[in-house]
């Protein structure tokens, strides 16, 4: 059940992001991010690791972005604290994806070649309905495609990766079978 809750709050997350951002509203998506996270936490068992998890999470993001951002291959008009940084409703929504690493992702864990194809395939079309939606622009949508498919190729292993090490999660299912008896 935690995982289904886990993706289902993400979705809900995800599209008060893009949404709010879309409709000029991006504070309105990152509190609910923000609280979406905090529940999150409230879940781990270890906290000081899921912590490490989620600040190593945003901070790529926030600088893979912010590339992207100052490349010129991406354009947001709301949120932005500066023009050659990625926004802060997309930092939220870093904070929100690092949050399914060890729930509704783990069977992604060690399996670097399908987090590969999975980042390959679901970077681009995630930031394709956030174009959809209204929350950003591209300078030439094939060349965003291309480079948001080809860094997430990158990007999704490495996050495997890093929740393996930083996994708040660890004896979730043992903390789950003692409350059950």
């Amino acid at each position: 059940m935690l995982v289904v809750i886990n993706a289902v709050l993400f979705q809900i997350g995800w599209f008060a992001c893009v949404l709010g951002a879309a409709y000029q509203l991006p504070w309105l998506g990152s509190l609910m991010a923000v609280a979406i996270v905090a529940y999150h936490l409230s879940r781990t068992l270890q906290l000081a690791q899921e912590l490490k998890l989620i600040a190593l999470v945003v901070t790529a993001g926030f600088v893979w972005d912010s590339l992207q951002v100052t490349s010129g291959l991406l354009h947001y008009d709301s949120g932005l604290l500066h023009q050659s940084l990625a926004p802060y409703w997309i930092i939220a929504m870093w904070a929100l994806f690092a949050s399914t690493l060890n729930v509704s992702l783990k069977w992604m864990k060690g399996k670097y070649f399908i987090a590969t194809l999975f980042g390959l395939v679901g970077g681009p079309l995630a930031f394709y309905g956030g174009y959809k939606l209204g929350a950003v622009t591209f300078s030439d949508t094939s060349i965003a495609m291309l480079a948001l498919g080809v860094g997430w190729a990158f990007i999704m292993p490495l996050m495997m990766w890093l929740s393996h090490h930083y996994n708040g999660f660890t004896h979730q299912a043992e903390k789950l079978e003692v409350c059950d008896a």
